[in-house]
């Protein structure tokens, strides 16, 4: 994986960084207490943990540090989602607001110089250098390989250790379609890299990363057409919030396809042509770039894993629920090993395996609450159940529902597709799930979260104070909503005849 191209002063800066070529792998000095593989977020944070408490810690990283939120996922990705909200929102929301623009003209290589110096600008929290002289950790770019079930060698040195933790993360799937990635595709690890906007860009896979970008190259100028195999875009989401985002991606003149098998991908000339099949027919899609927003697989392969007797799959290592592996030396955090792939679950586990790994802990994995967000516009934000899985579980569940449009602050935004929806289990305020739809529902789904993870109920929500005007006064109303089926007509009509009496 290359995510230094093109190499501009701002990525020579990160490459420095998380790279740096003219760096010199320490000499292992003695047993450590943690030997790291893969310097991502997982890794990262089980690294400086370790250290910060005491203990001698080597980080091995063969690509960059940061891994590929930093490199090739959150970040990069964040910056161009922002930039294309802001082209979206000058051409089509300004002369709602009053305001007056003329033409709208993306730069698009602007957009992508921005996204490179804001990279380069936040790289500096994972260099080799702040791990090595300020956090105390030995730093060893290169591949690791376990030679043992106590050790692990790289660049021709051999590190023991007393425990050890796998956080080597996922990378894009090569998915077998003949001919596409002959053709040039892009995946996550590529599309940062583009200097050029494509005028017409296929995206395959209509989940989160592929509606994320399709969505943003649409508003910076590009013809996209969003192909899937299956219907609709985001099917593990609630269907009633995939809805309102499949209305936007629509609305942005994105071409959607349902239900479509590419059977190959060739090239004619300077374009790029999909040979599709759906229902015993075939067309042809012409474009100038193709993305693979679809499939993840784990990062495996080179790292000794039989001579350490770790055990492993398709998909990805085998753990406990305490995130340790069939060698009890070996524990794995991130992408190598979770189910669910997010920057926020890497760092989760992380913390999990220093406490499980270094201090004889017993912190599990499925004690978590974990919340997820689709950063498309607007967002959807999840956490917890959703109904059919509360019914595949046997819980009976309540559900309530607030609407943006009838919330003020998200009137007084031109916000109003969306809405704050909560399960609770049935007869009591006990909240079990939920899904907001928002502008910024990554931001509003933590105070759900935090319900969530400490036992409040959602009528703790609804007798807490939210500031007004804000769209966060959602929840509370869903809150109210709970509070109002509390009022049985047994007790209201306690209530009528108190207030009766009253009037003597």
């Amino acid at each position: 994986m290359n995510f230094f191209d093109p190499l501009d002063d701002h990525n020579r800066t990160l490459k420095s960084n998380v790279f740096p070529d003219n760096w010199t792998n320490p000499v292992p000095g003695g047993k450590y207490n943690l030997v790291v593989i893969g310097g991502g977020t997982a890794g990262l944070i089980c690294a400086s943990g370790a250290a910060g408490l005491g203990a001698k810690v080597a980080l091995i990283e063969r690509s960059g540090l940061g891994g590929d939120c930093l490199n090739v996922g959150c970040v990069p990705s964040k910056a161009l989602i922002r930039a294309a909200r802001a082209a979206h929102e000058v051409r089509t929301a300004a002369e709602r607001f009053g305001v007056h623009t003329g033409e709208v003209d993306v730069d698009f290589p602007a957009v992508m110089k921005r996204m490179r110096r804001l990279r380069a600008g936040i790289s500096p929290a994972d260099s080799a250098r702040r791990y090595s002289e300020e956090l105390g950790v030995d730093v060893f770019l290169g591949e690791g390989r376990f030679t043992s079930s106590n050790t692990i060698e790289v660049d021709g040195r051999e590190l023991n250790f007393a425990r050890a933790v796998i956080a080597t993360g996922a990378r894009a799937a090569k998915i077998p379609i003949p001919g596409l990635w002959e053709s040039g595709a892009l995946s996550n690890e590529s599309v940062f890299s583009l200097t050029e906007l494509p005028k017409r860009l296929a995206v395959i896979g209509a989940g989160p990363i592929g509606c994320e970008l399709a969505q943003s190259f649409a508003r910076f100028g590009s013809k996209v057409t969003l192909l899937d195999n299956v219907k609709p875009i985001l099917n593990r989401e609630d269907p009633d919030a995939a809805a309102i985002v499949e209305k936007a991606l629509v609305a942005d003149g994105i071409a959607l396809k349902y239900e479509y098998e590419i059977a190959r991908v060739e090239e004619r000339g300077n374009e790029t042509v999909l040979l599709l099949e759906k229902d015993g027919r075939s067309e042809e899609l012409v474009v100038d770039q193709i993305l693979v927003g679809v499939g993840r697989a784990p990062n495996v392969d080179g790292l000794g894993l039989e001579e350490a007797g770790v055990e492993f799959t398709k998909h990805g290592v085998v753990t406990n629920d305490r995130l340790q592996t069939s060698n009890k030396r070996v524990f794995a955090a991130g992408d190598i090993s979770l189910k669910y792939k997010f920057t926020h679950t890497a760092d989760a586990s992380a913390r999990i395996v220093l406490q499980n790994a270094l201090f004889y802990g017993r912190k599990k994995l499925s004690a978590l609450t974990i919340p997820w967000c689709t950063y498309t516009d607007p967002e959807i934000g999840h956490v917890g159940l959703y109904p059919q899985e509360a019914e595949e579980q046997g819980i009976a569940i309540e559900t309530f529902t607030q609407d943006l449009s009838h919330v003020d602050r998200a009137i007084l935004d031109g916000e109003t597709e969306g809405f704050v929806k909560v399960h609770v289990k049935k007869g009591t305020p006990e909240i079990v799930g939920a899904t907001v739809v928002a502008a910024h529902a990554g931001d509003l789904i933590g105070e759900l979260s935090l319900a969530m993870t400490n036992g409040l109920g959602l009528n703790k929500i609804a007798s807490t104070i939210h500031c007004y005007p804000t769209q966060a006064e959602a929840i509370k109303r869903v809150g109210d909503a709970y509070n109002r089926t509390r009022l049985t007509p047994f007790v209201a009509g306690l209530f009528k005849k108190l207030l009766a009496w009253q009037r003597r």
